[in-house]
């Protein structure tokens, strides 16, 4: 045969042969034994790479289908196996050059012709030569085609980003490995001009672009995942290594040096005098400029790419000694901005918005790295460089002044950053900054006003350190007085500047806060105040100046005993001059009588707020600094003995100098603005509550109408519904945000307001409050959003509280008026509605309240009770009212009457009872709770839904009901409810309801609601019945009711419930039997508690529970029998049976009853236990990932298997580990299915393997063994090794003894080998890590820690460490990779803690080991552009706590290993070289290489700095001298003081 198909190279060559048959012959020739040719291999790599170059070079023109079928074979060549295979053997085989030249030249085409949708084959070729070392030295031997090749990579990658189609992996999984191999020969060339000069020529443009281009991109969901969240990180990490290792290389800096600084020396020496020949700087700044990539996109990528350039200068020549060279390259950088161009004169500003953002963002960093780096040194430059730094930024401070920018948050930041760098650089323009970054600047949307706020909290921050607030905020005067329109200008203060003046303020010596504010009042008076009648500009300025001095007043600090006396009395000289040069005039001004028209007039309303705002500000800081400081004397002193109405609380009181009548004008033209002065007031108001309370009699008349005063102020603005959310800010109060600001107030001081309104008012503040909630589901999402205050957070944030419950006329009044929402939204009754429940229980006219007037004294001037006999009397009529409405709601039960409810009906209920939830239902009195109780029971029984309502929705609401019902039981006054309801009657009510229900839910028991309404009838039932029993009150005569209606409700006997068998419904069938089960755990549970002198209790229990066992017996069988076939049990038929069988186990045992099963458990019941443990084994493996079923369907085996006589004849433990294992190797099982089980499946294998023979147990482990079979993996049967890892780590779980014991430890050797194989193989594919390597590394650490003492041989000890050298740490996916970081840290820490002696033994092994999850953390902990979300670096932080957490062990418990000790650090430096750490993860690390410097002494210190390479040895010291200055210090300080 040999003979036959030696002539297949002459044919391949011949021009004769067509070139499908040449195709052909080469294909066969690669695969077939049977065609010899000598080096055949290599002949037929030439063979194809020949054809493809002569078609290259246009010496033989071939079709384009031939070219892409030569393409494809060469790429089968490339990938095959046997090729591989090859290479692994020793044989050389290669590729010429050429091969290298005609991919570049393809690659070149596909981007000229802007089309890549035919080289796929070429980009697979390529992966496969360069991920391949013997043929990869084509491109790595010749360093230009790797560079020209990454280059044409790059471009053709900008161009897919550029495009609108979906991102692809293939290509940017060649630049990545592409970029790889650059940088490996990149850092082994010597010479760095060279690599400069190829960087710059053919990498640095197309690498700038398609970093610009990886950032910007908004990728989609058609985009390839890996790329997004992986391979865009790594590509832009590698750019800009390649970027740093190319142009800032330490022996260019000398070029850069020279050239920068002639520039500066160029006046003083001549141009010729430069020597270099090389001007890096010139030529990255030309590489920059228009040919670098289209128009459009040419700002951008120059702005992004600057500020790269300049952290990678930083990164590698930033030295003390070199600031001035950085320096200038920061100034010869921003000469690539548009912005620089700006500063000539002659240019205008040709910016569009998009192009300022992006200029001022580079800006930003720019300034951002100076700061960091400490380039700038204020002295330094002044005295040794003639202020040249200080010229540059002054320019550029004018230059952002100029071309103000207050809707970009960047701008704000970079004149945040040069004001950090010095202010006196922006103090000359300190009035143009005052204007236009904050008196003036439109900074309106939240991403601008957090920088706005930052940008002037570092200059109030700035000035009052020097002691120049008052020079600030005398600018800021000048700026608030100059012509302007005030219409536009925004609040002077926020609540974040307000935070940060108060910071101030607390820091600065009286005297400076005094001179702001005698300057205030000063330019008030003389300025302000004359002009402002008529002249809305100045009601505009007044009240800015008004807004400062109440922000100064309230957020100074106040005056106390202490403080010095002349600051008292020139405080007190201040307020007197407020009081009459300001506040009189404005009352004058004020309470002039106007016609109508004039009322509504701008500039009135404006002088208005600004008074009232001044007026209560003065009351309030004069009545804090009468109370605080004893020194001083208030104005409102001197006239109060002089002043008749002060005894009656008239405005004389705290206001010296205002008549009554003249206050009572100014009231009445404040409370027509809902403004600001509106809300000061009621303010005033309530200042005037406060100081009445703190006389020791309190005018009680007086304070009730303050409160109802405050209260009506906002009653029609409230009405209305219309609000917007309000800032805080007293002073930017509209007509929209009062009403926020108003019930901010009433909500915010209810606790001082109530006990003086009337009941009335109550009930007001509890309507809006419910109407509120009402609208919070709508607005949730909004507000949220929202630093703001809004109506529905306030009263969310009063719900949540725990002041409501604390205030029982409120809380009475609040679920009043929640049972008349629900009264409202049920349909009208055809009857006469008071007999409806939910009506009765909202009547307003019983008094629900009255058990509270009864306990506490409420003032309510309209409703106090005569005689304590009526008091009485109306007590019991609100309880005769509820018992009343129990037996309307019982007999509406009984007679099954329901209402029927559309969608939006019951849709409302949903809202309100999400409502009620939020009340603490525990602190209900016992008449609301009785009320609340009825409510809910009476939805439950008497609401049904339409029939074209969703179902889902209907089980939504009962199951809330239920739920809500369950909670009020464990509220302290649940009893209550048993005096208007029998206990029997409420189970009765619920069970004859919900089984009436069900029949609309036949179609939805397979869903999750469904199985939640269940499970929500079963715990409302179970805490029922453990009341009753609890209660010690009629407990057996409630129980027998309940247990003969259950046992009335079967269908066989024509009972009203239902008629016969066929009617019954499966719905109804497992509610029943939820309750059959529920009662007979619950009563079961009661008899084990009983005491021994209580045994008499027991027969009487067992009799009750006889019938109710039967009928639930009846129950299961018939639902076993009517099941359809093929189709899974119903899951509430599994707790039901589990439930018969631990009644029956339970039972007080006769004698030798094991032996005789049917002695005492029924033959016929054995029948069913054993059929329904058949029918669970069948079902089991087909149980996909239905947790519910499967943690019930365990339980039931758990229960079954603890008695081994009960297994069907010829059946043993083996047939439930068989079916286990089946369901382990399903394909719907994941790890995370299995963490969810792992308990039942314990427990079971727990009684199986307790109950097992010692041959049944030896077939189980061979079972076990043949899963972990190496051909399993082989033949792609990945599930079955999983089960088999599973079961193993299971039987780990089991307690194993005797020869059980001895049998799996005896197979442990075969087991560790067999996992050892396994993961070599599972991590050949990355999908088989989480499948099979991460479940094989738990299950090793746990056989490891198992083992302690009985594994003594250290090989089989030693394979582990096999395992952990295979396990891959790079390249995973987030969850993977922290699933095996710590698998590989457990099964170290097992070996570290469980066998020491092997360690010693394996100490490099150990080591490799532990290397590997030391470089992988700070490979993932590195400092990146961008940080990803915030799960994955909290997982990376873990994993770092872990690697710490072994450094301090190995150093606390291993003292043999300190002889390694210098070998750690040396590897931990190394690896801390390459890297820069976030410092989160440094923290951990640096802590962890602490202990382990612990051990080292001094010999070991000396060898690791002589041993160390240059750089190494740098970091090593850096990291010596913090250990000596932190921990070893602290350290020491410890010893010092421990006993």
């Amino acid at each position: 045969m040999a003979a036959i198909y030696s002539g297949i190279y002459l044919k391949l060559k011949s021009a004769k042969t067509s070139w499908e048959d040449k195709l052909k012959l080469a294909r066969f020739a690669w695969i077939s034994h049977q065609c010899v040719l000598p080096n055949k291999e290599q002949v037929l790599l030439d063979w194809v790479t020949q054809a493809l170059v002569s078609n290259y070079n246009k010496k033989h023109e071939l079709e384009d289908e031939v070219v892409e079928k030569l393409w494809a074979y060469l790429d089968n060549v490339i990938h095959s196996k046997r090729l591989q295979d090859l290479l692994k053997s020793g044989k050389t085989v290669g590729l010429s050059f050429s091969v290298a030249e005609i991919i570049n030249k393809r690659l070149s085409e596909a981007y000229s012709e802007k089309t890549q949708q035919n080289i796929g084959t070429v980009l697979s070729c390529s992966s496969g030569i360069l991920s391949t070392s013997s043929l990869s030295i084509i491109y790595t031997a010749k360093c230009e085609l790797l560079v020209d090749l990454l280059s044409k990579l790059s471009k053709l990658a900008c161009q897919q980003l550029a495009s609108d189609d979906a991102v692809g992996s293939q290509l940017f999984n060649i630049l990545h490995l592409a970029f790889a191999q650059y940088l490996l020969i990149q850092r082994q060339q010597a010479n760095p001009n060279r690599v400069f000069g190829r960087v710059t020529s053919h990498l640095l443009q197309p690498c700038l672009l398609l970093r610009h281009l990886l950032t910007v991109r908004s990728w989609t969901q058609a985009d390839d995942n890996h790329v997004c969240q992986h391979l865009s990180r790594e590509i832009r990490s590698q750019i800009e290594t390649l970027l740093q290792a190319g142009l800032f290389q330490p022996e260019l800096f000398s070029s850069y040096k020279e050239e920068l600084l002639s520039e500066q020396e160029s006046q003083e020496k001549k141009k010729g005098a430069w020597k270099t020949l090389l001007l890096p700087v010139n030529t990255v700044q030309t590489k920059l400029g228009s040919d670098l990539c289209e128009p459009a996109l040419h700002g951008a990528v120059v702005a992004g790419s600057v500020s790269l350039l300049y952290k990678l200068f930083l990164d590698s020549y930033c030295k003390a000694e070199n600031y001035l060279v950085c320096f200038h390259m920061l100034s010869r950088l921003f000469g690539c901005l548009r912005l620089s161009d700006l500063q000539e004169e002659g240019k205008s500003d040709l910016l569009f918005p998009v192009d300022w953002s992006v200029e001022l963002f580079a800006l930003e960093q720019l300034l951002s790295l100076v700061l960091s780096n400490d380039i700038y040194n204020v002295a330094s430059d002044r005295i040794r460089h003639k202020e040249v730094q200080f010229g540059f930024y002054r320019k550029l401070a004018q230059l952002l002044l100029t071309h103000s920018q207050a809707s970009i948050p960047a701008w704000f930041r970079c004149l945040k950053l040069l004001m950090s760098l010095n202010h006196l650089i922006v103090e000359p323009d300190l009035d143009d900054l005052v204007s236009s970054a904050w008196i003036d600047a439109e900074a309106s949307e939240p991403r601008t006003k957090k920088p706005q706020e930052v940008l002037i909290s570092t200059i109030f921050q700035t000035y009052s350190k020097l002691r120049q607030f008052p020079r600030l905020f005398e600018e800021v005067l000048t700026v608030i007085c100059r012509p302007a329109v005030d219409e536009l200008r925004p609040p002077v203060f926020s609540a974040g500047l307000t935070a940060k003046l108060r910071e101030c303020l607390l820091e600065l010596p009286p005297n400076q806060i005094l001179d702001i504010l005698c300057l205030l009042v000063e330019k008030c008076q003389t300025l302000i105040i004359p002009a402002v009648e008529g002249s809305v500009d100045m009601a505009l300025k007044l009240m800015s100046v008004c807004s400062v001095l109440h922000a100064f007043l309230f957020n100074m600090r106040s005056l106390d005993d202490v403080t010095p006396s002349p600051v008292v009395l020139r405080t007190q000289r201040l307020m007197a001059n407020i009081q009459k040069g300001i506040i009189l005039p404005l009352m004058e001004l004020l309470q002039a009588p106007r016609r109508e028209g004039e009322k509504s007039e701008l500039w009135l309303r404006k002088a208005s707020d600004a008074a009232l705002l001044l007026v209560f500000t003065w009351v309030e800081v004069d009545a804090l600094f009468g109370v605080s400081c004893s020194k001083y004397v208030s104005p409102a002193a001197e006239t109060a003995v002089t002043e008749p109405a002060a005894r009656h609380w008239g405005v004389s009181a705290f206001l010296p100098g205002v008549k009554d009548q003249s206050w009572r004008r100014v009231m009445e033209l404040a409370s027509s603005f809902a403004s600001t002065s509106k809300y000061c007031l009621e303010l005033l108001t309530l200042q005037k509550m406060k100081m009445m309370l703190m006389q020791t009699e309190a005018d009680l008349q007086a304070l009730q109408h303050a409160a109802a005063f405050i209260l009506e102020s906002g009653r029609s603005t409230m009405s209305r519904g219309e609000s917007e959310p309000w800032d805080g800010d007293i002073s930017a109060i509209t007509e929209l945000s009062y009403p926020t600001a108003h019930w901010h107030l009433v909500m915010s001081n209810l606790t001082i307001l109530l006990p003086y309104i009337s009941l009335k008012d109550v009930e007001y503040i509890a309507k809006v409050l419910l109407e509120t909630l009402m609208l919070a589901e709508d607005q949730e999402a909004a507000t949220d959003q929202e630093p703001s205050i809004s109506i529905v957070k306030i009263s969310l944030g009063f719900i949540h509280s725990s002041l409501l419950p604390e205030m029982r006329v409120l809380h009475c009044a609040f679920l009043t008026h929640l049972i008349y929402q629900f009264a409202v939204v049920l349909p009208t009754a055809p009857r006469d509605s008071v007999d409806l429940p939910l009506q009765q229980l909202s009547v307003t006219s019983i008094p629900w309240h009255e058990e509270i007037m009864a306990s506490c004294k409420t003032v309510d001037p309209l409703e106090v009770p005569s005689e304590n006999k009526v008091q009485k009397d109306e007590l019991s009529l609100s309880w005769k009212t509820l018992e009343k409405v129990a037996q309307c709601i019982v007999l509406l039960a009984k007679n099954g009457c329901p209402v029927i409810l559309k969608e939006p009906q019951l849709q409302r209920c949903l809202d309100l009872l999400e409502i009620v939830s939020l009340l603490k239902l525990d602190s209900f009195l016992p008449s609301d709770c009785t009320r609340c109780f009825l409510v809910l029971l009476s939805l439950l029984v008497n609401a049904r839904a339409s029939v074209s309502c969703s179902k889902l929705l209907l089980l939504k609401v009962l199951s809330t009901c239920l739920h809500l019902l369950r909670c009020l039981q464990a509220g302290r006054n649940s009893n209550s409810v048993l005096k208007v309801l029998h206990a029997s009657d409420v189970l009765e009510a619920v069970m004859t309801s919900q089984l009436t229900a069900c029949k609309f839910f036949t179609d939805v028991l397979t869903g999750p609601d469904w199985a939640q309404y269940v499970q929500e009838v079963q715990e409302f039932l179970e805490n029922f019945l453990q009341m009753i029993i609890e209660r010690r009150q009629s407990v057996k005569l409630n129980l027998e009711k309940f247990m003969s209606f259950l046992v009335s409700c079967r269908p066989d006997t024509g009972a009203a419930k239902s008629t016969d068998w066929k009617n019954w419904n499966p719905a109804a069938e497992q509610l029943l039997l939820t309750a059959f089960t529920t009662l007979c755990h619950v009563v079961t549970l009661h008899l084990q508690q009983l005491p021994e002198k209580k045994l008499h209790s027991v027969d009487v229990f067992c009799a009750l529970l006889e019938p109710v066992v039967l009928q639930m017996v009846r129950t299961v069988e018939h639902g076993l029998q009517s099941s359809t076939p093929n189709q899974p049990l119903p899951v509430a038929f599994i707790p039901s049976v589990t439930t018969l069988l631990k009644a029956d186990l339970s039972h007080p045992v006769k004698k030798d009853w094991q032996k005789e099963p049917s002695g005492f458990l029924k033959r016929p019941r054995v029948k069913l236990y054993q059929e329904f443990y058949s029918q669970i084994l069948k079902e089991l493996p087909c149980a996909g990932s239905n947790l519910q079923f499967l943690q019930l369907a365990l339980q039931f085996l758990t229960v079954f298997c603890s008695v081994p006589e009960l297994y069907p004849e010829k059946e043993t433990a083996l047939m439930v580990v068989f079916a286990i294992k089946k369901l382990l190797s399903g394909p719907a099982i994941t790890t995370q299915v299995i963490r969810s089980m792992e308990m039942e499946l314990t427990e079971v294998l727990v009684q199986v393997l307790g109950n097992c023979s010692d041959e049944e147990f030896y077939a189980i482990m061979r079972l076990v063994l043949q899963g972990l079979e190496v051909r399993n993996i082989w033949q792609q049967k990945a599930k079955e090794v999983l089960s088999a890892v599973t079961l193993t780590k299971l039987l780990l779980s089991c307690p194993l003894s005797g020869d059980k014991g001895k049998a799996f430890w005896f197979a442990s050797p075969q087991i560790i080998t067999a996992l050892a194989l396994q993961t070599k193989e599972a991590c050949q594919d990355q999908a088989l890590i989480s499948i099979i390597a991460i479940p094989i590394l738990e299950t090793v650490a746990a056989l490891l820690r198992q083992g302690e003492g009985i594994l003594v041989n250290p090989h089989h000890v030693s394979l582990a460490f096999s395992i952990l050298l295979t396990v891959p740490l790079d390249h995973l996916k987030t969850e993977d990779y922290h699933g095996v970081f710590l698998g590989v840290h457990e099964v170290l820490f097992s070996i570290v803690q469980c066998h020491p002696k092997v360690l010693l033994k394996a100490a490099p092994s150990f080591l490799s080991s532990f290397h590997r999850l030391v470089v992988s953390v700070m490979h993932e902990g590195r400092q990146k552009g961008d940080r990803g979300n915030m799960d994955e670096f909290e997982m990376i932080l873990k994993c770092a706590h872990l690697v710490e957490r072994m450094y301090t062990y190995i150093a606390a418990e291993m003292e043999d290993f300190t002889v390694f000790s210098a070998f750690i650090v040396a590897h931990y430096v190394t690896e801390l070289q390459k890297v820069t750490l976030h410092p989160a993860v440094k923290t951990h690390l640096t802590e962890g290489i602490y202990h382990i410097l612990d051990l080292c002494i001094e010999r070991d210190i000396k060898f690791l700095n002589a041993s160390l390479p240059a750089g190494v040895r740098q970091v090593f010291k850096d990291l010596y001298n913090d250990y000596n200055h932190y921990h070893k210090a602290k350290k020491q300080g410890e010893e010092k003081y421990t006993a």
